[in-house]
């Protein structure tokens, strides 16, 4: 490594490790107005407006796009275009968020002067508590940054990150308190793989029909061998009774079956089927089907129907290695 390459990280690892404290401060400075924000958010019957300019508008369309994606009605207006036009966008049930390092930022302070004079709450979150934006705010969220991770004090890095992380924590607190579930989550992400981790359930991804394989329990290795062959499988259900699960034949137990020097392939598959296997619902979310598999170390799992307990399909590894789930 030459003494530029060690330069190279040098800084890089103290620009993580500055960012890195100023997150850690911020999270123990945490107080009560922070809470009265969270309420203030949590009681709009309108949505979240996020303002900023510049590194704090970027952050301020993260933050209004993490809010609207966890339940909170939210969107960024740019105070500039609000101060031409844009400000009948902004309702008077909605609530004010405008982002500034200084507080001094011109066109944003201007418009929370307008805001607070119509008397729209207002929470500013800044790093100088004595600022003009601060004056018209009703609830203001201190960055406490001492100094950017900028060797010249001046490229928005620290402070960006911290207001970065104290949206985040406005988003996942309102969630919180909401009661936001994984089912409202899903449905407002029903696109890309999120869409189809959150999405998918095993329902849409198994084997059923004439391609889920299922013998009868008087059925003999032999019989439950050439149905496996039929539909490619490696396993089959075994039914009893009513048409009920009540085993599992896999070619892993064939093998087991053949090292222990039992070869009869005429003997009822009943007698060397796992009884009582794991089994999951057409209902059961993909995710959840892939986590059993990968964590019992499994290549496949019986679908059964919750009420009747009848074999509906065939849930593959494979099949859900495709799908990015494995």
């Amino acid at each position: 490594m030459t003494a530029k390459d060690a330069l190279i990280l040098k800084t890089a690892r103290g620009v993580l490790a500055a960012e890195s404290r100023a997150v850690a401060g911020l999270s123990k400075t945490l107080d009560a107005s922070f809470l009265r924000a969270v309420r203030l958010l949590s009681a709009c019957s309108g949505k979240a407006v996020l303002l900023g300019v510049g590194k704090s508008g970027l952050i301020a369309r993260k933050i209004a796009a993490t809010l609207a994606s966890t339940g909170t009605r939210s969107t960024y207006l740019h105070p500039v275009e609000s101060l031409h036009g844009d400000l009948g966008m902004i309702a008077s049930d909605d609530v004010a968020v405008a982002l500034s390092y200084s507080g001094e930022t011109e066109e944003t302070a201007k418009l929370l002067q307008i805001l607070h004079g119509q008397g729209l709450p207002v929470i500013s979150i800044t790093n100088n508590p004595g600022s003009r934006m601060t004056r018209y705010s009703d609830v203001t969220l201190r960055l406490h940054i001492g100094a950017e991770a900028c060797p010249y004090d001046l490229v928005p890095t620290s402070s960006t990150t911290a207001m970065l992380a104290l949206g985040d924590a406005l988003a996942v607190a309102l969630m919180k308190l909401k009661g936001f579930d994984r089912k409202r989550f899903a449905r407002l992400h029903p696109g890309g793989n999120l869409g189809k981790l959150l999405n998918l359930t095993v329902a849409d991804l198994m084997h059923k029909g004439r391609e889920n394989p299922v013998v009868k329990e008087s059925a003999t290795i032999l019989d439950a061998l050439k149905v496996m062959t039929d539909t490619k499988a490696g396993a089959v259900s075994v039914t009893g009774a009513g048409g009920r699960l009540t085993g599992y034949f896999t070619d892993g137990d064939l093998r087991r079956r053949l090292q222990d020097g039992l070869a009869d392939l005429y003997l009822p598959v009943n007698l060397v089927m796992t009884r009582r296997p794991l089994t999951v619902h057409p209902g059961t979310m993909a995710m959840e089907a892939a986590r059993l598999v990968s964590e019992r170390k499994i290549d496949n799992l019986p679908v059964t129907d919750a009420k009747t307990g009848r074999p509906v399909g065939m849930i593959d590894e494979r099949d859900l290695l495709k799908e990015g789930l494995g």
